[in-house]
């Protein structure tokens, strides 16, 4: 006989109302819209602090079909616990929101232990990990299981993040060890996140980051049974950002597949999830060439899927292939290859720029920074695709190996004739030194590796010390190798923090080396505002590649670096002066003083109002019809999830 008191070990979340996943739930929408990285509107209404404005986001979102609403606040301009405890109450208030359970997201974990004190119900925490260390992970664990919270383990160790099928099930295996021996988790109540990675960049080792989550997904469902699997769905499709078409296509076959395997909820946008079978036939099995990398060789789906992807964009305009650009001056067709990387005719058209410039170097500085400067703001406005990019970064890898012999052969027939007119003795003649890194937690490097190479190719001594670079490892090398100047890289938010740790450690040491910041999620304004204060030795901007070195130029010259880093310092003050104007600043009084202010009534001389009668008051023969007329049932059709329109 079965025990009546039994309760079946499902995942319970609640907001206001419980979300159970059984078996048969089959998939869990988690709303996306709420995270400032994931919607642009919502980003600027909360950046301007109109948090009530940003509720009708997570409305939308509810109204769209999510089961849980995903909130995050990690932008580096803004103050991240203030900012998702604001919100947080707001939506609590909101009861059409807050119904749902909440999955409180962030890469800091002050901000979620300030989440979590603002949550009714039972939420979910996104998310904890082992990067650092066990011991940080167990603390981090108990915290969110005293607030009774499920946790999102990321597939991350001390290692870094697991991109093949064996490491995430590694370290999955691990997390689920201690969280269930030494923490006490049940084990319902641990939700894996795999690691979602982009596929089809055009980097052949990202081919199989689709299938390895697939496959992952499955052995942990083997393994830890009880456990459910989530994932950031949206980054799968990175590469085709700017084609919401495309992009929904590729989320919706993915999900198709990793479904089937186990997974059992995800962070994506609802309301823009198309069928599996009502996808166009052709962009369906393209998609899932690319997904299951079947027919990928030498990236042939991936190609074939850019190549759909423009027409589909194009909205059926017809492309043919035309060769009249090959009668266009050199600069133009070097920037025509750069942009739809084509390497056909790269090597003649570079060496026919040469002939035509001064220096080899003029060409990188010239035609080819034009090329890639229209790449970068195609890339930034939605026009271009990631793999397109990796593609034109191969063109002009290609470009400079045509030009780095001459280059390298003109800086030794300088530096000759400087040592033969003993302008320089052989000490000086060593070329100033340029330390780049993409900082720990980020692993991104495109656009370091091509500032590198015109930085290099501009006769500066160029250390590469990679991705995930912790800060210890970038100033040690920095002071061991007597660098000129220090370079940060980073793509992802977080990387920002880092950034700012590493110049408080820079200014701790007593370091003087002027520090480049770049990145895609870098900016002037975040620069000025959180890394500049933190050292004063120059921190600086740089745009992009191009930029890079004539910033080189003006601060590894003593005569114009005073006056370069002073025009930086001011313009930097101005910016965080306009900065610190935009945000609302609210001027308390003590709490003697408030008292003061109190409503002052004169209870002896106040007679209170008689109401027109007392009891109870019967109204008849009123119709009906006619009051209808004057009920707002717009509250009824939400309470009871009717949608659509009413007479």
């Amino acid at each position: 006989m079965s025990n009546p008191t039994y309760i079946k070990p499902y995942l319970r979340l609640a907001g206001l109302e419980p979300l159970v996943v059984r078996p048969e739930t089959n998939f869990v929408n988690v709303g996306e819209r709420t995270n400032v990285t994931g919607s642009k509107k919502f980003a600027r209404l909360i950046r301007d602090g109109q948090y009530e404005a940003a509720l009708s986001v997570a409305r939308q979102q509810v109204e769209s079909g999510a089961q849980v609403i995903d909130i995050n606040m990690d932008d580096a301009m803004l103050e991240g616990i203030e900012a998702m405890t604001t919100f947080l109450n707001l939506v609590q208030a909101e009861p059409d929101i807050a119904k749902i359970p909440i999955m409180i997201d962030s890469s800091k974990f002050a901000i979620i232990e300030a989440g979590l004190k603002c949550v009714q119900g039972k939420c979910i925490v996104n998310s904890i990990s082992m990067k650092e260390g066990e011991a940080k992970f167990i603390e981090q664990a108990f915290i969110c299981k005293s607030f009774g919270a499920s946790a999102i383990v990321m597939a991350f160790d001390e290692v870094g993040q697991a991109d093949t099928k064996e490491r995430k099930i590694e370290i999955c295996h691990r997390a689920y060890k201690i969280l269930t021996e030494q923490v006490g988790y049940d084990p319902q109540d641990i939700i894996f996140d795999p690691n979602i990675f982009a596929i089809a960049t055009g980097i052949e080792e990202h081919n199989n980051y689709a299938v390895d989550f697939i496959e992952a997904t499955k052995e942990i469902k083997r393994l830890m049974p009880l456990t459910k699997v989530s994932g950031g769905v949206s980054n799968v499709s990175f590469s085709f950002r700017g084609n919401d078409h495309v992009r929904e296509a590729i989320h919706s076959v993915f999900l198709y597949y990793a479904i089937k395997a186990g997974m059992d909820m995800g962070i994506v946008n609802a309301g823009q999830l198309v069928v599996y079978d009502e996808i166009e036939p052709t962009l369906r099995d393209l998609c899932e060439d690319v997904i299951l990398n079947r027919n990928n060789d030498n990236n042939e789906a991936t190609e074939k899927l850019i190549i759909h992807a423009e027409k589909v964009k194009a909205k059926g305009k017809v492309e043919v292939k035309d060769e009249k650009w090959r009668m266009e001056p050199v600069e133009k067709r070097l920037s025509h290859s750069l942009v739809n990387g084509i390497t056909d005719y790269i090597d003649s058209d570079t060496e026919e720029a040469r002939q035509k410039y001064p220096k080899p170097l003029d060409v990188i500085e010239g035609p080819l920074m034009d090329g890639m400067n229209i790449v970068g703001d195609l890339f930034g406005s939605g026009k271009m695709f990631l793999p397109q990019v990796v593609k034109s970064a191969r063109v002009m890898k290609k470009a400079v190996a045509v030009l780095t012999p001459f280059i390298e052969q003109e800086k030794e027939a300088r530096k000759q004739a400087h040592l033969a007119a003993g302008t320089i003795n052989e000490e000086a003649a060593g070329a100033a030194k340029i330390l780049l890194a993409t900082v720990k937690g980020d692993v991104h490097d495109i656009g370091k590796n091509i500032v590198g190479v015109v930085l290099g190719c501009n006769g500066y001594d160029i250390i590469d010390l990679g991705v995930m670079v912790a800060t210890d490892k970038i100033l040690d090398a920095a002071l061991k190798n007597s660098v000129d100047i220090i370079g940060l890289s980073g793509l992802i938010t977080p990387s920002l923090d880092e950034m700012v740790h590493v110049a408080h450690e820079m200014k701790r040491r007593g370091m003087t080396q002027p520090l480049l910041i770049g990145g895609a999620t870098t900016s002037r304004m975040h620069t000025a505002v959180k890394i500049a204060q933190e050292y004063d030795n120059g921190v600086i901007h740089v745009l992009d590649a191009s930029r890079s070195v004539t910033v080189a130029g003006s601060l590894l010259n003593k005569d114009t670096k005073p006056d370069f880093l002073n025009g930086i310092k001011t313009e930097y003050h101005k910016l965080k002066e306009d900065f610190a104007n935009r945000k609302t600043i609210k001027n308390y009084l003590p709490f003697k003083e408030a008292q003061q202010n109190g409503a002052v009534i004169d209870w002896n001389n106040f007679t209170p109002v008689i109401p027109a009668f007392t009891g109870t008051k019967v109204f008849n023969n009123y119709d009906l019809a006619e009051i209808a007329d004057y009920i707002d049932w717009q509250p009824f059709f939400i309470a009871w999830e009717m949608h659509g329109k009413f007479p």
